[in-house]
């Protein structure tokens, strides 16, 4: 079967120019990606998605190119431009990144996360945020959230773990009935082979992420991406300093959680003062 370059669009913005320029550039000079993988820091598989423009060439990756093409600064000056810009449907994007990765890493502050949440968790929070939504509306939503959790079914190469701030358990959303079914799936995924659930207590106190949420998610050539989201938006991180600064801002918070066995306890001492 012959290979067929997905098509590029490079009127789209900065970063598609960006990358329709370098695969330009480097089949002008008879390269591969994997020729050019030699030649510059960067993967054969990170090369294809920066010509696509579905990832942010990293710092520094930009002067490799201009060396290996002789283009005198051209990519190195693109760079500057490409950085400011903020990535078009970055919420499609992050679903695409959430699909492809291996290792997810979430922290929630006040609402249990996409993939760990139960049918009538996550239609109470559509019908609160959509309050004009017809019920069909509704289920649809509802469906389109609940398909995700296929990334978590048995046999799935996805290693999933969450830090849960004390106040995403104690607030009823839903209802009591709701929630308590809600509580119970958690128990189900505190400690498996492929998921860990962690709770933050309120005695923690102040904290880096505190005021929203953030998604690590890490492919399987290596890449890490952090998307963080407020009540009604959301930012792809892409560039290894802001990563790495949530990484490590998610590893502090983690080393202050309560460990799964102890989490499991506090979940079921929240399930039990739910009201009947």
């Amino acid at each position: 079967m012959t290979f067929e370059p997905n098509e590029l669009t490079p009127d789209r913005s900065v970063r598609h120019f960006y990358g329709a320029d370098l695969r330009r550039l480097r089949i002008k000079a008879e390269m591969s990606l994997a020729r050019l993988a030699s030649e510059v820091p960067c993967s054969k598989s990170q090369l294809a998605r920066i010509e696509t423009a579905e990832s942010m060439p990293p710092p520094g990756l930009s002067e490799h190119f201009d060396r290996v093409f002789g283009t005198d600064g051209h990519f190195s000056r693109l760079y500057r431009l490409v950085r400011k810009e903020i990535h078009p449907e970055q919420f499609r994007r992050r679903m695409e990144l959430e699909a492809l990765s291996h290792v997810i890493r979430e922290y929630a502050g006040l609402i249990v996360p996409g993939l760990l949440q139960t049918r009538a968790y996550a239609a109470a929070l559509f019908r609160v945020s959509m309050p004009k939504a017809t019920e069909d509306e509704i289920k649809q939503k509802v469906e389109a959230r609940l398909s995700r959790q296929q990334l978590l079914r048995p046999g799935s190469p996805l290693d999933y773990s969450v830090v849960l701030d004390e106040a995403s358990i104690r607030r009823p959303i839903g209802g009591p009935k709701v929630m308590r079914e809600q509580l119970a799936a958690l128990l189900d995924v505190v400690d498996t082979p492929s998921t860990l659930v962690q709770v933050l207590p309120f005695g923690h106190g102040e904290h880096g992420l505190l005021g929203g949420t953030l998604t690590l998610m890490g492919l399987e050539d290596g890449a890490t991406y952090a998307y963080e989201e407020s009540i009604t938006t959301g930012t792809l991180l892409e560039d290894p300093a802001g990563v790495n600064a949530r990484i490590r801002a998610y590893d502090q918070l983690r080393s202050h959680a309560l460990p799964p066995s102890e989490t499991a306890t506090f979940i079921r001492n929240v399930m039990e003062a739910l009201p009947a």
